[in-house]
């Protein structure tokens, strides 16, 4: 009978060397369990050179699974990381290890190859690129704080209440772990007075019960503060401003779903939940199979505890108080600490937690200018991009950015990426961080994922519909642009610290990023990358950044069908080429390689401007449509032409006169879609509103073809907007124009923070200083726009060491 396992591990044993392989080095060991027996396999990687043996070796990574489980992995029928979240793979030592090893399953059976997927027509309604149940948040004040993928949504009471269309609750790593916490004094619900934003990690709320008519002869308010750090911990506070002593019976109502981030809108669990109240304790469990979480909440002071909450009865002197200490926390499989099992150490303490951001914020460039939004939204940004640093397991402890609360706070490739290009001249750490997303570089086609060989993932969730794979996100490959970006990351890492090491160390990665660009991106075989989900079940429409179902669409409103093209990936992919051109002739050593890229990048530019530049309008298609038709609809994509470099500089002008025209610029911003096309709205999530990370990737790009002016006035727009939202950029906000509305309006459910727009701040910087490395100098030629006099930036990092930028505004004439 076929042993599938010994036939895996045979097989390498007899190739010796592994590609798939190169560039790692360690020792894994795989105990594989089968009834009461233990099989061992010890696999000795040297830079792809693997022997295997059945020894019982110390090794630096070693993996404990079923041997069914196992035997289900090397034929490709289930995910190494679904496996591991349902807790049927335990891992010890080195997780990046494994990751690497990884690389050798096989993709299930039946995959496609994503150049002979018949092409599909365009369906004309489809659900949003949000998670499900994401739609417009009612007129409630939501307060949240954070701390790595774990946060606190609430109203500005400071209770939750579950909603089907917001994410309020305690999540922590895409599972909800208290959908009810509702604090009420003698049966009465308590009202808002003001809410102080302490930290990212904590808050504090002020509060009175009953109605506002009562507020003036309020004798009694309450005080709850509120942070995330190993746990959750909120300590409440009630005050007696009576001369007499009051009994009070203070109630708080606790209940959870354990609902994925997936399911807010529709909660239905196919495990079993249970409650258990003993020793001070309340305990909320849900299981499914090996699946397991829990939340355990305990109080410093005695409670009366039931299954749905918990009440204390107390008498407070006059002019007293009253406090207690309420802690959550929560647990994974075997009991242990939900963190510690998912990211492989322990959390920080709440001291620790804030000893960290002062370390980041003092690390920082120091800003100093006359622009007091500018100052406001730079420190607001730092402290946003320190809340959304996430580590996953498989980067030793090194943080990268995730994408934004509530909706994305896991790893998301193309949010990582673009912001660590952002921030490159303020925080480069986090983009060696990013690069490291190249251990999970697709290795086989899995249609449920959109894997392919050489694709960078765009997406990886650690909940229940990941461990049961009802989500594709274990992890998700569903973008067509991450992949060039990891090489333009690459390159623009080395320019900024000169990290020659790990441009060497990521030539592999590196290599099969551009061969999938010139292969299973390439699907109609003309020279473009062309995306089409091949999940037609759980998959978004659209793999660029706009991927919300209509957000690519001809100027009349219909859409194209698929496959598309759309025009700022075939920029990512001429940046890609040209700047790996770089690499290979000075780090790689393949001069030859270098050529051949140039050739590639050269042919493609003029293949782009040939087949994308609509010649009566002034501008290039937002896409192509698989006949090679050109989707014409106006859109901000254009401005990620100019930044990529592929416009050649007779038609920039051209680009620009749109970009800064009434149809595009709401005097705000650059708006996602032109005005005068037919799906424009500006309230719709890629159709009409204002971006600010598009926008200063735009200002990037007028800045790299001389239109300093331009660039400067997107700059200052989404400089003046920052002052609305208190520093704090959103991710997006409304389309209408500034004469308008005379101040910017909020889109509804926006995600805030948001790394990239906090990343926009840092890159306008950038670009208003004119900030560029050459050699091992920093270059400095500032152009700052109208309304900014003074900006000077200390201590700016890389290769040169630290360096000062000043830039002063010009005299007028």
């Amino acid at each position: 009978m076929t042993d599938t396992t010994a036939d895996f591990f045979n097989q390498f044993a007899r190739r010796k060397f592994e590609p798939r392989l190169e560039n790692v080095s360690g020792t894994i060991r795989f105990d594989l369990e089968r009834g009461h027996r233990l099989d061992h396999w010890f696999c000795e990687i040297d830079d792809g050179y693997m022997t295997v043996s059945g020894e019982v070796r110390e090794a630096d990574c070693v993996v404990q699974v079923d041997k069914a489980v196992f035997d289900r992995l090397v034929t490709g029928e289930t995910s190494p990381l679904a496996a591991w979240l349902r807790n049927q793979i335990k891992i010890h030592g080195l997780a990046w290890i494994l990751r690497s090893f990884e690389r050798l399953y096989p993709g299930p059976p039946g995959a496609r190859d994503p150049r002979q997927i018949p092409r599909a027509k365009a369906k004309p309604r489809k659900t949003t690129a949000e998670p499900t149940g994401k739609g417009t948040a009612p007129e409630v004040r939501y307060v949240s704080i954070s701390e790595s993928s774990t946060f606190v949504v609430s109203d500005d009471r400071g209770d939750i209440i579950p909603s089907p269309i917001f994410p309020t609750g305690f999540f922590a790593f895409d599972t909800r772990f208290l959908s009810i916490w509702q604090l009420s004094i003698n049966g009465e619900q308590l009202n808002a007075l003001s809410v102080d934003d302490l930290e990212y990690f904590e808050t504090q709320f002020f509060l009175v019960p009953g109605e506002p008519t009562h507020y003036v002869d309020a004798k009694v308010s309450v005080i709850r503060r509120r942070s995330i750090s190993a746990s959750f911990e909120e300590d409440l506070t009630v005050l007696n401003h009576d001369t007499e002593p009051c009994y009070l019976r203070v109630r708080l109502n606790i209940g959870t779903d354990f609902a994925d981030i997936y399911e807010i809108a529709d909660v239905s669990k196919k495990g079993r939940r249970y409650t258990q109240v003993g020793q001070g304790l309340l305990r909320l469990g849900y299981e499914r199979e090996t699946f397991r979480r829990e939340t355990v909440i305990s109080s410093a002071e005695a409670a009366q505890i039931d299954e749905n909450g918990m009440t204390f009865d107390i008498r407070i002197e006059s002019n007293g108080e009253w406090t207690n200490k309420l802690h959550v926390v929560t647990l994974g499989a075997d009991g242990r600490d939900l963190r510690e099992s998912l990211q492989g150490f322990p959390s920080r303490s709440k001291q620790q937690t804030r000893q960290a951001l002062d370390d980041w914020i003092s690390q920082a460039p120091t800003l100093r200018s006359d622009s007091s939004p500018l100052t406001t939204s730079y420190r607001r940004s730092l402290i946003d991009l320190a809340a959304l640093r996430y580590q996953p397991l498989l980067t030793a402890g090194q943080a990268l950015p995730t994408a934004g609360l509530p909706w994305f706070m896991g790893v998301h490739g193309r949010s990582s990426i673009l912001t660590s290009l952002q921030v490159l001249p303020f925080k480069p750490e986090l983009a060696s961080a990013t690069l490291l997303l190249g251990i999970t570089q697709g290795r086989k086609l899995d249609d449920f994922r959109n894997e392919e060989p050489g694709k960078i993932p765009d997406e990886s969730r650690l909940g229940e519909s990941a461990a049961f794979e009802e989500e594709p996100v274990t992890p998700s490959f569903g973008a067509a642009d991450t992949t060039p970006l990891f090489v333009v990351l690459l390159d623009e890492y080395e320019r900024w610290t000169g990290d020659d090491t790990l441009v060497r160390q990521y030539e592999f990665p590196a290599r099969e990023c551009l061969a999938w660009i010139n292969t299973y991106a390439d699907a109609l075989g003309n020279g473009y990358i062309w995306y089409q989900p091949r999940n037609s079940t759980t998959d978004v429409e659209n793999h660029c950044w706009k991927d919300s179902w209509n957000a690519i669409s001809y100027h009349d409103g219909a859409l194209p069908d698929l496959p598309r093209a759309t025009c700022e990936l075939q920029g990512y992919a001429y940046d890609a080429k040209t700047r790996a051109a770089r690499l290979a002739r000075r780090f790689w050593n393949d001069p030859n390689y270098a050529d051949q890229l140039e050739r590639e990048a050269g042919e493609l530019k003029e293949r782009f401007n040939r087949d994308f530049w609509i010649e009566d309008r002034g501008y290039y298609a937002l896409a192509l449509d698989p006949d090679g038709r050109q989707v014409d609809a106006l859109a901000s994509n254009i401005g990620h032409l100019l930044w990529s470099g592929i416009v050649p500089p007779d038609r920039a002008g051209r680009l620009v006169d749109h970009l800064l025209g009434p149809e595009l610029f709401s005097g705000w911003g650059v708006r996602t879609l032109a005005t005068d096309a037919a799906a424009y709205n500006p309230v719709g999530y890629h159709v009409g509103t204002v971006w600010p990370f598009d926008n200063s990737i735009i200002a990037w790009g007028l800045r790299r073809y001389g239109f300093v002016e331009e660039s400067g006035r997107i700059a200052k727009a989404i400089i003046d907007a920052s002052r609305y939202f208190h520093g704090r950029l959103p991710e997006a906000f409304a389309g209408y124009g500034r004469e308008l509305t005379r101040y910017p309006v909020r889109f509804p459910d926006a995600c805030s923070p948001y790394a990239l727009s906090a990343g926009a701040v840092l890159l306008l910087l950038r670009t208003m200083l004119g900030l560029s490395p050459h050699g091992e100098h920093l270059v400095v030629e500032p152009c700052l726009p109208q309304g900014i006099d003074r900006i000077e930036l200390f201590d700016i990092p890389g290769r040169w060491g630290r360096a000062d930028a000043f830039g002063r505004s010009r005299p007028e004439t």
